[in-house]
């Protein structure tokens, strides 16, 4: 009733849709000719809608963002059957937070050691690091500079994370810290009528 995204593995071999309406991861088998086939499905919260996913770089594990009920969940993934099994589910809110919960958007850095997701509300980006095992510590939840982040995306350097306010017309420039993943503002903010998604060209 409502796949919102889908990314496909590292070897070609899946395409996996996140599925807001259903609750569900639902991994598909790419075959020759180019069809798709069901294959397997992970089951998340009921009513957390999941929204975003991305593959760790070692192809070993994903990341889902949870829209309504603003978790994200490490999971381990199988690459010869396109299943998934449920590794930790946080928050991406401060405990305390009351307000809207409405997530958007989630990457991972080039170097496989940290998480980003965007939080639509609390117009903010939470920071994890990512263990040896594929679970994710908080390292710290930092505001975008205005309303809604929508979406956000990191350059290919690694160096910078650029966040975009829908509401506010505006797209910021974070510098990752290359040691800890902690964003610095760089005080870098262009103007940009309701910016929606960021994408880097090759």
């Amino acid at each position: 009733p409502h796949a919102h995204s889908i990314n496909l593995d590292s070897n070609n071999q899946f395409a996996v849709a996140a599925d807001l309406g259903l609750d569900k991861l639902i991994s598909y088998r790419l075959t020759k000719s180019g069809e798709l086939k069901p294959a397997a499905e992970h089951r998340e919260t009921a009513g957390s809608g999941p929204r975003h996913f991305t593959f760790h770089p070692n192809g070993q594990f994903g990341y889902l963002l949870n829209e309504l009920n603003a978790t994200v969940s490490a999971l381990k993934y199988d690459a010869k059957s396109g299943k998934f099994n449920s590794l930790q589910t946080l928050s991406t809110l401060p405990g305390d937070f009351s307000g809207r919960r409405s997530c958007a958007e989630v990457r991972i850095h080039s170097s496989g050691k940290f998480l980003y997701c965007s939080n639509r509300g609390h117009d903010s980006i939470a920071a994890y690091q990512i263990d040896e095992n594929g679970k994710l510590t908080l390292l710290e939840i930092v505001k975008t500079g205005g309303k809604e982040p929508r979406n956000f995306n990191i350059d290919p350097t690694g160096k910078y994370l650029l966040a975009e306010n829908q509401k506010s017309d505006t797209l910021v420039v974070f510098e990752i810290d290359q040691a800890t993943g902690r964003l610095n503002p760089t005080g870098q903010v262009i103007q940009v009528p309701a910016p929606v998604c960021i994408r880097f060209l090759n």
